[in-house]
Formats: C-alpha cells, structure tokens, sequence
C-alpha cells in the first residue's frame, strides 16, 4: 500500500469523501466549436471532432484545468480524469485510435497538475486523481444485430487491450485511483478489471479501484440485465476500494437501488446521480438544494462514504452536497458470514445449514 493510498482510506473511514461533477455538462456551458476541438494540431483532421471531449485535454487544456479547478474550489476531495472516452475501441468513432495512450498520459496528468495546486493551497485536504474508465460503446454481452443474436462487434480480448492501453497510460500520468464507471456490461466491467490488475502486475503497481455500475430502468437492472446484488457478486473478487452507482437517474429515484447495494456490499459505496433525468431539451432540471438534501438523507441513513454528482452536476451542485454532508459519519463497511454468492442475472446465495 502507497502512502497516497494509506492516505486516502484513512480519510475514508473518518469521512464522507466527495467526488467532482459533469464533465460533459461544463464543456457544453462552454459552447465550443469545431475549431476548438482541433486546435492546431488538428486542423486538416479529415473527421469532425467536435464533441470528441477528451481530446480537449490537448487542444484545450485551459478549460479542462478550469473545470477541475471549479469542482475542486467547489470541496470535491476527488477529481475524475477528462479520460471517460479515451480508449482506441471509443476513439474509432474519430479514427483517432493512435491517440488513445496519449490521451490517458495527458489527462491524468493535468488532473494531477490541479489537483496538486489546491492540495498546496489547503494541505489539510489532499485531492486525489481518479483514471477515468468508460465502459466503451460496444457492448459485450449483447448482439448489436437482432438477426444475429451471436454476433458481436468485438471481442473479450479486444476490450481487455483496449483498457490496459488506457489503464497504463492514467498511471503514467499519476493517477491515485482506478475509477471505473457507468459499468451498462457487466462483462465489460469484467474485461475493466482484468486489464488493470495485468497493467499492475505489468508495471509493478497497485492503486484502489473503484467500480460504479449505472441501471438502465426502475428495475434497477444495468443493460446486461442484471440487479445491482447481482452485479457486486460479478465484480466482488475484484476487491474493490468501492463499488457505487452513477448516472441512470436523479437521487431520488436512485435510492432503493443504492439501498440495495448497500445491503450486501462488504466493501466501500460511491454513489453519484445525475442531476435528474434529461427534460426535452436533454438539460437537467434537479437543484444543488433539492440533490444535497437528497443526498444528506442518504449519508444520515448510513449508506454512503463517497458521494458526487454525474451528468448535469455543476460545481454549485458539488458544493451543496460537500456541506450537505460534512460531519455525517461514513456508512460503515459490512462483514458478512461466509457462503456462496453466484449471480447471473439475479443473485442467489447457498448458505450451509448443516
């Protein structure tokens, strides 16, 4: 264990910690254009480029450290990575697959960059870095051809290169923890998980990870079908630092999903909603008074130990709940008798009884 690790679940078990906010939601307040995204570098770039958002850790880095800086001010202990996309299997979209370890290298290092100026300017609050890791958008588990439901666009081992080309450029930029996030495949999750314990053992580092599945209906089911129990009894023997929900719905819709996980996870939960559903206009309508009163409810209840917000959080958003939730205990780590837990889309557990 890293003393930047030791560091950071010390603070954990003292503290609800506190995740930044949207990314994405702060770009478009922006209104970049084309030329932004370019940049110089990129300017007879035969594809658009706009709305490729990672790729401003390069052509725009001023309002990507402007952005982490606003959340950090805003009292996150934890900034996530511009990297959410950053994976060749994502950037084929913009045929800028060779850009892929490039795009991890510098997005984890201006992370750092900023994260590091405001843990000098309040030492008594270190800022940690979190790897982005979005879940791609292919998917593993489902055929994309109703005609074929064997087919897939990619291959288990092609997803498993993908992500350990992302996961061993975040830990070159200097990244405190492995986040990964909006987990809709489980087997993608899978593929997440196993490529960053071979980037470890590869480069003779170990970081905490942090997992965070993301439900697709009030079901309470991510796209591969499974329940939130489910999916931790898939992912448990990753030993994660954390295991959360983000995205999918506002709080108050979120909540008996994250009171589920809260049930059975023997580790750390994350949680960060959107800021509300999309209305007609695809903006959120949720307030940092209404979310972080949500959210106080949640961490006086005892489910939380990192909170944060996703799509459509700003900073405002952010520091609602940082003082919402300031002095409220942790939610304390579960242990639980030993049995066999299996899942496959529901979960089942097999106690001995004898």
């Amino acid at each position: 264990m890293t003393n930047k690790t030791k560091l950071l679940s010390d603070i954990a078990d003292k503290r609800i910690l506190v995740m930044d906010g949207a990314m994405g939601t702060m770009i478009q307040k922006r209104k970049l254009q084309e030329a932004d995204f370019r940049g110089e570098r990129f300017k007879d770039w035969p594809t658009d480029l706009k709305g490729n958002n990672d790729l401003l850790t390069i052509t725009r880095p001023d309002v990507i450290a402007d952005i982490h800086s606003a959340f950090l001010e805003a009292g996150a202990d934890i900034l996530e990575t511009n990297t959410f996309n950053s994976t060749k299997i994502s950037l084929a979209d913009y045929d800028m697959q060779a850009m892929a370890r490039e795009l991890n290298i510098e997005g984890a290092k201006l992370a750092r960059r900023v994260a590091d100026e405001w843990t000098a300017k309040t030492p008594d609050k270190p800022r940690f870095v979190a790897g982005s890791i979005g879940p791609t958008n292919k998917t593993l588990s489902i055929s994309p051809d109703v005609n074929n439901p064997g087919f897939r666009e990619v291959t288990f081992d092609e997803v498993v290169e993908a992500y350990q080309e992302q996961v061993e450029g975040l830990i070159e930029g200097g990244v405190d923890i492995i986040l990964i996030e909006t987990v809709f495949d489980t087997l993608n999750a899978k593929a997440a998980i196993f490529a960053t314990q071979e980037a470890f053992e590869k480069l003779g580092v170990t970081l905490p990870v942090m997992l965070s599945c993301t439900v697709t209906d009030m079901s309470g089911r991510n796209l591969s079908g499974q329940t939130v129990e489910a999916f931790w009894y898939s992912v448990r023997h990753a030993k994660p630092f954390t295991v959360g929900l983000n995205c999918a719905f506002g709080a108050d819709k979120l909540r008996p999903h994250a009171v589920a996980l809260s049930a059975v996870a023997d580790t750390r939960v994350a949680i960060y909603p959107n800021a509300g559903l999309p209305n007609e206009m695809g903006e959120y309508d949720e307030t940092p008074e209404t979310m972080a009163r949500q959210l106080k409810e949640w961490a006086e209840e005892g489910l939380l130990n990192i909170v944060g917000g996703c799509c459509g959080t700003t900073p405002d958003h952010i520091a609602a709940i940082a003082k919402a939730v300031e002095g409220v205990a942790p939610r304390k780590v579960k242990s639980f008798a030993p049995a066999m837990r299996l899942s496959g889309i529901d979960p089942i557990t097999i106690i001995n009884a004898a």
